[in-house]
């Protein structure tokens, strides 16, 4: 099969992938709900999802540390690897000698495009088009519901802070979730505690991911604010875009409960 990846180039897959490795979690997620677990050899020490088939899954790095001796030795003949999540020098060496199909994800329709390629590379259409159909549903129940959008500064770093920005997912799923990202700058930005008293956001989320934020993390700044705009979220909601967005706009309904 010769296929195009989200980044355009072409990946020449010889035959139905039997031995695939997944150097991202959420994709590794969409592998398993997709039914292929016996076809998954190796996984990165972050693809915690689904946990009963974590501890005794073989490891092979971390997303941006991948161990490149082990990923050779599992003989894989495909690997999935994202362009922002994975190292870009490890990856094109790993394609010297395997397929490697890279995503490229910043809007909700290249995660569903994603899901869609997978879903045609390993043979599992019926099931890719059916999460996707369960998103999109979600998704327009969610929307059935109408309510002002609040400013929000969205933090994936502490100490110092690093804010979300656009040309990210993760602020598309930020005005998915029907919020407005008060970060303008692009990518993710470093700010200041000062800085964000100025912009003086409805709301501050704090998320699980990639910097664990707990409630501590909430009430020191929730102090330093002088008042309670400060939430904590789960991170996968807003960044996993597999099968995990499922579960997404129904999150986003009990978070938005919260918020308003």
């Amino acid at each position: 099969m010769i296929t195009k990846d989200q980044l355009n180039r072409e990946i020449n897959i010889p035959a139905l992938p039997q031995r695939i490795i997944s150097l991202v979690p959420s994709q590794t997620e969409l592998l398993y709900d997709l039914g292929l677990k016996d076809r998954i050899v190796g996984q990165t020490i972050f693809c915690v999802h689904p946990s009963e088939y974590f501890k005794s899954s073989t490891k092979i790095g971390g997303t941006k540390k991948l161990n490149l001796e082990k990923i050779a030795s599992l003989t894989p003949d495909l690997i999935i690897a994202n362009k922002e999540e994975n190292e870009k020098d490890q990856i094109e060496q790993l394609s010297k000698d395997f397929p490697v199909w890279i995503s490229d994800i910043i809007t909700l329709e290249d995660a569903l495009g994603m899901i869609k390629s997978i879903g045609e590379i390993t043979e599992t259409q019926d099931k890719a088009s059916e999460i996707i159909n369960h998103i999109t549903q979600s998704r327009n129940d969610f929307f059935k519901q109408s309510k002002p959008r609040q400013s929000v500064i969205y933090l994936i770093w502490n100490n110092p802070y690093i804010a979300v920005g656009t040309d990210t997912f993760i602020n598309t799923m930020l005005t998915e979730a029907g919020f407005e990202n008060a970060i303008t700058q692009s990518r993710y930005p470093e700010i200041t505690l000062d800085q964000i008293k100025q912009i003086n956001p409805d709301w501050v989320l704090l998320s699980s991911e990639p910097f664990p934020f707990k409630k501590v993390h909430l009430d020191d700044l929730n102090k330093s604010l002088g008042k309670n705009k400060s939430v904590l979220v789960d991170g996968e909601m807003f960044s996993w875009y597999g099968s995990r967005l499922v579960k997404a706009y129904e999150y986003f309904g009990e978070l938005r409960k919260i918020s308003l």
